[in-house]
């Protein structure tokens, strides 16, 4: 059965996106790969959180998970900084790690643009901790956002990398996994490509019905339609976008009709809409409500994922070192 790994940052609660991009796909692929889980706490230092923070934002992410409904007795859980054997494998990775291509990462440029007094080593060396966290594990599918496609190109070079240098066949390359054809972006609220915390523009598996359609409704949006049959504007593709992750052919074709000839209500599309998130978000929710309440069980969950993780990556590394050659 092929591995599958791949991990969440606790910048706080999942969204739409991170629901949508990552999880329900790991909802899926638990009962067909053997899959690994992990909550990437040691990735969120690069934006330096609060102490406080941490930990209680890795409990939040771990019942987000379990109410998304992974299962740990089928995918294990772990916090990334509990399997202390992915710092000796990234300390390793990044001796083959040459500055320049580290320093062309798309989002190593984006970050530093956004955060120019805190461009700090562990945003550059983001990749190879992924590739870490990956290759650990030895991997051969890794379930992606459309942001993620370049650090994964990294991670398969750090592996083609090892092997050439080496003269060995040990790390697979491990690929890009998608449900669908390609990658899925789900769209900000704001206009923008894409939802993200930093954008600001997020529908949170927390958020109660009436927050949902507060958010839902104030949608950017135009003047509507003005020509039968036009090329939908991005802003409007993207709240199509939502008819195409909660609903049926049906609804997305009622509206699509209707933009079509000119007759579409900006105000009875974003209703639907609402009432579709609603439907999709607040079954997750109480389960989260739930989770939440119950820090025992999720931090020995926490444990029990750690400890075959550790399992998992001390094997590599043993092989690791021999090839190598460390005693």
């Amino acid at each position: 059965m092929e591995k599958v790994v791949s991990g969440i940052r606790p910048t706080g609660n999942l969204h739409l996106g991170n629901y949508f991009g990552a999880v329900k796909s790991f909802v899926k692929m638990q009962d067909e790969y053997n899959c690994m889980f992990f909550i990437a706490d040691w990735h969120s230092l690069t934006t330096h959180p609060k102490p406080e923070d941490i930990q209680n934002s890795c409990r939040t992410i771990m019942a987000e998970y379990l109410a998304c409904g992974i299962d740990p007795n089928k995918a294990p859980i772990y916090v990334q900084s509990d399997v202390k054997e992915t710092l000796e494998l990234y300390l390793f990775l990044n001796m083959n790690a040459y500055l320049g291509e580290l320093e062309r990462v798309t989002t190593f440029k984006e970050k530093a643009r956004k955060q120019p007094d805190n461009v700090n080593a562990g945003l550059l060396t983001y990749p190879t901790l992924m590739a870490a966290d990956i290759l650990q594990h030895r991997a051969q599918k890794v379930p992606v956002g459309k942001d993620q496609e370049q650090n994964m190109e990294m991670a398969r070079r750090c592996a083609r990398r090892f092997n050439n240098i080496y003269g060995v066949e040990f790390f697979p390359e491990p690929q890009n996994f998608y449900f669908a054809d390609k990658a899925l972006k789900v769209p900000g609220l704001d206009g923008s490509g894409k939802m993200g915390k930093s954008e600001g523009n997020c529908i949170y598996l927390r958020d109660e019905d009436k927050v949902i359609t507060k958010k839902v409704m104030k949608a950017v949006t135009d003047m509507g339609p003005q020509t039968p049959n036009s090329q939908r504007p991005e802003i409007i593709e993207n709240l199509f976008a939502f008819l195409q992750l909660c609903d049926d052919q049906e609804a997305y074709d009622f509206f699509d009709e209707q933009w079509n000839n000119c007759t579409l209500r900006y105000g009875d599309l974003k209703k639907h809409i609402a009432a579709d998130l609603v439907k999709t978000i607040a079954p997750i929710r109480e389960k989260i409500l739930a989770f939440s309440g119950d820090t025992q069980l999720l931090d020995k969950i926490a444990r029990e994922g750690a400890d075959r993780a550790r399992e998992s990556a001390a094997a590599t590394l043993q092989e690791v070192r021999k090839i190598i050659g460390f005693r």
